[in-house]
This record gives C-alpha cells, sequence and structure tokens, in this order.
C-alpha cells in the first residue's frame, strides 16, 4: 500500500467501503469526473483540508491515504479494519427470523446462488483470503438470514444449512483475525441453526467451532467438555457409523478436544485424544476435506505438532512435523497449510531455534501471506523471534517484520 500513488490508495480504500465513484463524489462535494481524475493520478491532492475531509469519508486515518502509518496495522495490511468488523458486527445482530414471524419475509435469493457463495466464501477461508472474505461477509450473512427467515417446508432445512455454514465461516475468520468474541456469537448461531437444519453432522462440527471460539476466548475446560461430549455422540459403533463424512466430523471433535487438553496441560488426555482421532483417520483412508473438515491422516499429524506446543513442547513439536510425508503435506489447501507452518514456527521458537523459526514464518507467509501477516500470534511470534536475535535479523525476515507492523 505504502508504494502505491496516493489516488490509488483513495480508490482502494473506496473500494472496500463499497462505494462507487459518484457516491463517493456526491459524500464529497465534488465531481465523478474529479474523483476520477484524483483515482487516476490525473489530477493532484495538494490541499491537507481535501485529504482530511476524504479520510473522514473513508473512515480511515488520514496517514493511510499519505502512506505513512508508522503502526502499519492491520488495516493497512488487507486484514480487516474496525469498520468491516462493525458491518460484520451488524450483520450478526440481525433478527430476521423472529422478524417474519410476524411480517412476511422480503423476497430471498435463490437456494442454487445462495449455496454457490457459501461454497465460494468456504474455499476462500481455506485459501487464507481472509481481508476478500471479511468483505463479503456482512452481505453474505444478510443474504443467508434472509433465505432462512422466509423459506418454508423442505427448502427451510436447506437455507437453515446454509446459514448455519455462513456462521461457521464467520466464526472461523473473526477468530483468526483476533476478533474472538465476535467469534464466540458467529458460533453459537451456528450451532443454533444447524439444529434447526436436522443434520446433526454438521451440528458436530458447529460444535468445533464453539469449542475454537472458546478456547481462544482462554476457556479451555467448557470446550474440552463440549467437544468430547458432542464427540461421543458422533463415536462409531456400527458399520453405518463409519461413513466418510462422520469419521470426518468426529476426527475434528477429537482434535479440537486434544487442542483443549494441551492449553489445560492434561498431556495424557491429548495423547488419547490424538490417537482416537488416528484412529478415524485410519478408517476413512485418506485426506479428504467432508464438511470442510481437511479431516485424515495428515491433519492428525499436523494436530500432534500444534497439540505439542501448546505444551511448551517444541522439541517434541519439531519431531513430529518430521513424520508428515510432504507430498501429502502439499496436496492440503493453503490455510492447513501455512497453519500449521506458523505451528512449526512456535515450536523452533520454544526450543531457541530463532533461525528456523524466521525461515519457517516465511515459507508460510510465501504460502498464504493472510495467515501471517494478519494473525495476532504470528506477530507474537515474529516479535519474539526479533527480540531474541543478537544483531541484525537477516533481511527478508526485517522485511517481513515490516510488513506485518512487528518491531523489536
Amino acid at each position: 500500500m505504502d508504494e502505491l500513488p496516493i489516488g490509488r490508495r483513495v480508490a482502494y480504500w473506496r473500494g472496500r467501503r463499497k462505494m462507487s465513484q459518484q457516491v463517493f463524489a456526491d459524500r464529497l462535494g465534488k465531481s465523478k469526473s474529479w474523483v476520477d481524475k484524483v483515482e487516476r493520478g490525473v489530477r493532484r491532492l495538494d490541499k491537507f483540508s481535501v485529504l482530511y475531509e476524504i479520510a473522514d469519508i473513508l473512515q480511515v486515518d488520514v496517514q493511510l491515504l499519505l502512506g505513512r502509518d508508522p503502526e502499519r496495522r492491520t488495516d493497512a495490511l488487507n486484514c480487516i479494519d474496525q469498520v468491516e468488523v462493525q458491518e460484520i458486527r451488524a450483520a450478526l445482530e440481525r433478527y430476521d427470523s423472529i422478524s417474519a414471524y410476524f411480517d412476511a419475509a422480503p423476497c430471498p435469493p435463490p437456494l442454487d446462488d445462495m449455496r454457490k457463495a457459501v461454497n465460494h466464501a468456504w474455499l476462500t477461508y481455506q485459501y487464507a483470503r481472509y481481508g476478500v472474505l471479511t468483505r463479503a461477509l456482512p452481505k453474505l450473512l444478510r443474504d443467508a438470514q434472509a433465505a432462512d427467515a422466509a423459506y418454508r417446508g423442505d427448502q427451510a432445512a436447506i437455507a437453515a444449512h446454509l446459514l448455519g455454514q455462513v456462521y461457521q465461516i464467520a466464526s472461523s475468520v473473526l477468530r483468526k483475525l483476533g476478533e474472538n468474541e465476535l467469534a464466540w456469537l458467529a458460533a453459537d448461531r451456528a450451532l443454533a441453526v444447524c439444529q434447526r437444519a436436522g443434520d446433526p453432522l454438521l451440528a458436530g462440527i458447529a460444535t468445533t467451532r464453539v469449542g475454537s471460539a472458546l478456547l481462544a476466548l482462554g476457556r479451555a475446560r467448557p470446550a474440552l467438555e463440549l467437544n468430547v461430549n458432542i464427540a461421543q455422540r458422533l463415536a462409531p459403533s456400527t458399520s453405518a457409523d463409519l461413513r466418510p463424512e462422520q469419521l470426518s466430523v468426529y476426527g475434528m471433535l477429537l482434535l479440537q478436544s486434544a487442542m483443549a487438553a494441551a492449553r489445560l496441560g492434561d498431556s495424557a488426555t491429548v495423547n488419547d485424544l490424538l490417537d482416537g482421532a488416528d484412529e478415524a483417520a485410519e478408517l476413512l483412508g485418506a485426506d479428504d476435506n467432508h464438511y470442510w473438515t481437511c479431516f485424515g491422516p495428515t491433519n492428525v499429524l499436523l494436530h500432534r505438532v500444534a497439540a505439542a506446543v501448546e505444551l511448551g513442547e517444541g522439541g517434541r513439536a519439531v519431531e513430529a512435523d518430521g513424520k508428515i510425508v510432504q507430498d501429502n503435506f502439499n496436496a492440503l489447501l493453503p490455510e492447513r497449510r501455512a497453519h500449521h507452518l506458523l505451528d512449526l514456527a512456535r515450536g523452533f521458537a520454544q526450543v531457541g531455534d530463532l533461525a528456523n523459526a524466521g525461515e519457517t514464518l516465511l515459507k508460510g507467509d510465501r504460502l498464504a501471506p493472510s495467515e501471517i501477516r494478519c494473525r495476532p500470534i504470528a506477530h507474537e511470534v515474529m516479535s519474539d523471534v526479533l527480540r531474541r536475535t543478537r544483531g541484525a535479523p537477516p533481511s527478508p525476515i526485517a522485511e517481513l517484520a515490516e510488513h506485518m507492523g512487528v518491531g523489536i
């Protein structure tokens, strides 16, 4: 962003605020032609009074427009800013279903269109394009809520299923970006809606989102109890329960339970839960993405690394990473791989291997920049690497730290 001309920065933030040139011009009291010339660099912005007015309309710090943001906050990193957080919050605070109980709901979007939009949102998340996703979420939430409020009969269950997925997507990306209270709200909404959808597996995977949000809020004990409780209910007991979808959801419940147990420092329970997930993965037979879980043998190994890191056992985490088959790892989607590289970087830092910690962050950034640049935990790791490195860090690490907005 800092390297762009000021007109391009204006155009960028106007686009993020979903304003047309005409709407922006009207609010500024200028012509559309004036705005177009500014954004193309044909006309200079040399009056501070106009700059401050533009910044006020776009709801950004004027320093962002000038390319002088000293703190390099996440809103300068194409992640999410507080305006977008508030838009998502407003969408989560809607209660279309109860309004539709008293009044006829407005014409909802077609369910086929909604299904395509939801699938695209899942892929956007799993490719770690968090900035793109958070800007699309408010409309997606409103559309899914409208559909859930309007459709009746057999279509009602489909609409509830789609809304439950949208809430889960929202919870997942909000937690990644450190908006943990909102992530909990979205996950809680997902769980309630998924029960109406009549799909126990959808409710099961929604439970993992609630558990993850609780864990992010420091509530490891209820996260563990919730996930274990639902895992027991979905545990395979007959041959009919060995469907890939059920094994995947059951396995993810065990993995999330293991992460909660690791936060509590209960290594024995962690090992039991990971072993149970490993058995489910062996029954599944391969890595897959049923219910958007990415569950399989490789994901279990990734969680062994993550759990070891949570337990503070960096050496064991690095050792576990060595058991991952590289071809299987490369076949996973970018979010899962970059998330693992962040966990591994934490493990290297725990054992004092700062060079590998920094190099692993670089690998994650090359794979999925948002996973490294937008997540608070990644900022903590980079800050730790910089603080403990003797002398100046290697230039690639220093450059990444600058992009992340992290200083010593």
